[in-house]
Order: structure tokens, then sequence, then C-alpha cells
């Protein structure tokens, strides 16, 4: 009895030792042996293993992003199966079901490698399946039907209507946009102004003219005996500003056309007295050969800063606006004591420092000559 018992338990266990150790089966097959060119078949795929153990094909690790896997040199296109079922068929073991789809994109007679499919330390392979792809038969004369439009997107806006350059390169038109609006601003700047560097703020007519009085200053030209260069700067001065402040083109007048213009002005205006000795001097230096004392020098140079400060713009209490009239007082006699002619020299006043004295004046080699010109 007791040897029976035991035969039967070792019977059990060697029963259980084999169910427990049953390899792993995989078949293959597929819908149709023989399917037209560029048609979409259907690769069924069938493993039974041990239920709880992990397996998997070794090939459909190689699927690329689009998920797709080739094979006899990307002849066949396997994608990522469909459809994937489960059963359990008894006896601890379960069948797993792979719908692959299979195209084929050449004709021809095919033959499939075995697939392999590893489950734990157990690998099986399937047979190998013969395919046959037909070649679509057309000739010229077959029709070729009409293109469709595309499917309108499910979820549409307003970029779907636009067309593919546009979207993917909108970046470029629109720096080739600014591009050219910057090169049309460019081109009006620079035919305007001159230029494409930004200009420097202008003074005005009266802080220019004193800015430019106290460079020549600084200069000492007369103290170097160089009095010709001296009154011409010193003329061309009060030209400019002449310019600027009354719109007079000094630069091109004569001094009699200067004290016509200033004339204009009214008497009440500017000081017409002291433009006419500075230009008067300046006409002695330049055509007479006349070299002035230093307080000549000093009280025309005077002269011009009291010109120039009398004729500036004042600004009106209420608007805060330059005004037009320069601050002058009615008398406008010579502040230095010099009396004028009408449009002749200037009189001899020797009783204060710093006035125009004609008798002190120096005339050079040359006097007699300067004369004839001046005439």
């Amino acid at each position: 009895m007791r040897i029976k018992t035991f035969i039967s338990a070792i019977v059990l266990a060697a029963g259980a030792f084999s169910a427990s150790a049953a390899p792993v089966m995989l078949n293959a097959k597929l819908d149709s042996a023989s399917m037209l060119m560029g048609n979409v078949n259907t690769l069924h795929l069938e493993v039974v293993q041990d239920k709880g153990v992990k397996g998997n094909f070794p090939l459909f690790e190689k699927f690329g992003p689009e998920g797709i896997v080739t094979l006899l040199n990307d002849t066949i296109e396997l994608s990522r199966p469909t459809k994937v079922d489960t059963l359990e068929v008894g006896s601890g073991r379960i069948q797993i079901n792979y719908e692959v789809p299979v195209q084929v994109f050449d004709s021809g007679l095919y033959k499939l490698p075995e697939f392999e499919y590893a489950a734990g330390r157990d690998t099986a392979r399937s047979k190998s399946l013969l395919l046959t792809v037909v070649p679509v038969n057309v000739t010229a004369d077959d029709p070729i039907s009409p293109m469709t439009d595309v499917a309108d997107p499910e979820n549409p806006s307003i970029f779907d209507s636009l067309p593919d350059w546009l979207y993917y390169y909108w970046w470029i038109i629109l720096l080739g946009i600014a591009l050219i609006c910057g090169g049309i601003y460019a081109w009006r700047k620079f035919r305007t102004e001159g230029t494409l560097l930004p200009r420097k703020p202008q003074l005005s007519p009266y802080d220019q003219a004193m800015l430019d009085l106290k460079s020549l200053k600084s200069r000492k030209l007369w103290e170097a005996g160089r009095e010709k260069e001296y009154y011409t700067e010193l003329t061309d001065i009060l030209r400019r500003y002449l310019d600027g402040r009354f719109g007079i083109k000094a630069m091109e007048m004569t001094s009699n056309e200067i004290m016509s213009h200033l004339a204009d002005l009214g008497s009440g205006v500017v000081p017409r007295d002291k433009m006419r000795d500075i230009l008067d001097m300046a006409d002695f230096v330049k055509f007479a050969m006349v070299r002035p004392l230093p307080d000549d020098n000093v009280a025309l140079f005077k002269n011009a800063e009291d010109f120039v400060e009398s004729t500036k713009p004042v600004e009106t209490a209420e608007s805060g606006s330059d005004n037009q009239t320069p601050a002058v007082s009615a008398d406008t006699s010579n502040d230095t004591g010099v009396g004028l002619g009408k449009r002749g020299r200037a009189a001899r006043h020797d009783d204060s420092a710093g006035k125009i004295s004609g008798a002190r004046m120096k005339v050079g080699k040359n006097n007699r000559k300067g004369k004839e010109v001046r005439k």
C-alpha cells in the first residue's frame, strides 16, 4: 500500500514538472498568400506560453518613430500590431494573438523570414511564409482617378488657410519688409539731411556768436601781429550772426550793403554805430594796411560783444517764447563815445580810454595804395 502511494506521488510530481516546463509555441500565418502590390495584408502571430511569464518579439523592438519595421532590404513593411488578444487555454497556459499589417510595394515572390519569440529562457521560432505580390497592371490608356481635395482638419483655424511657404517662412518675409522699410527711411534721411548720423543740437545764433567771440579772443591774433586775420574772423562772426538772427545774407554783402539792411530794421532795433565802427576798421586793416592800436582792438571787440548782446531775443513773461524784437534802447549812439558820420569814418575822440582814435592809427607802407583800393 505504501509503495503504491509513493509511486503515485512520483508520477504526479513528474507531471507537474513537465507541465511547468512546457515549451513556448509560435505559429505564423497570412490572411492571404497572394496580394496586390501596395495593398495591406495581415500577418497573424499566435503565441502559446505559460501564464505569468513575460515574453516579446525582438523584431518589434526595432519599430521606428513612424511605427514601421522593414524586412528583406526594406521591401516589406510591417506596422505595429493593430490588435493583441490574450486567451487562457487551460493548465496554466495562455495564447496571445497578434495582428500585424503588412505592405509590399514591389511585385514578386517573397519568403518571409522566421519570426522569433522569447519568453523567459525559452525561445520559439515560426515557420517561413511565402508571399506572392501581384503587380498593378496599368496601361497608358487606362483612366486616372481624378484628384480629390484634402480633407478639412477636425479643428480648423485661420492658419489652415495660409499657404505652406507663408506658414513656414513668415519670419523671413517679416525680416525682408523690415529691411526694405529701413532702407527707404535711411535713403530719405540721407537725401534730406546728407547724413545718417544724428545731428548735434544746433546752438542759437546768439549762443553760437558768443562762443565764437570767446574762441577768437582766446587765440590772441592781434597780439601776435595778425590784425588782418583777426578782423576777418571778427566780421565773419558778426555776418553769420546777422544771417541767423535777422535773415540778412551778410556773408555775401559789402559793408555798405550790410549797413543798408540794418537801417531797414529801424533805428531803435539794432545799434548800427557799433557795427559801422567794426566794419570800417576791418576795411582799413584789410585794404589800407592800417594797424590799429591795442586800445582800438579792445574797444571794437567790446563793440562786437555789445552788438550781439543787445540784439539777442528776449523771453516774454507770458508765453516764455523768444521775442523777435531785440532788447535795445532807443539811443543808438556809440557806447564807446565814437561819433559816426553817415556811412563815414569814425570821428576823433581822444578824451577817454578804449575809444577809436583815427589820429593814433599806424599806417603801413602801402597806405596810399590801400586808400586807392578803398576808393
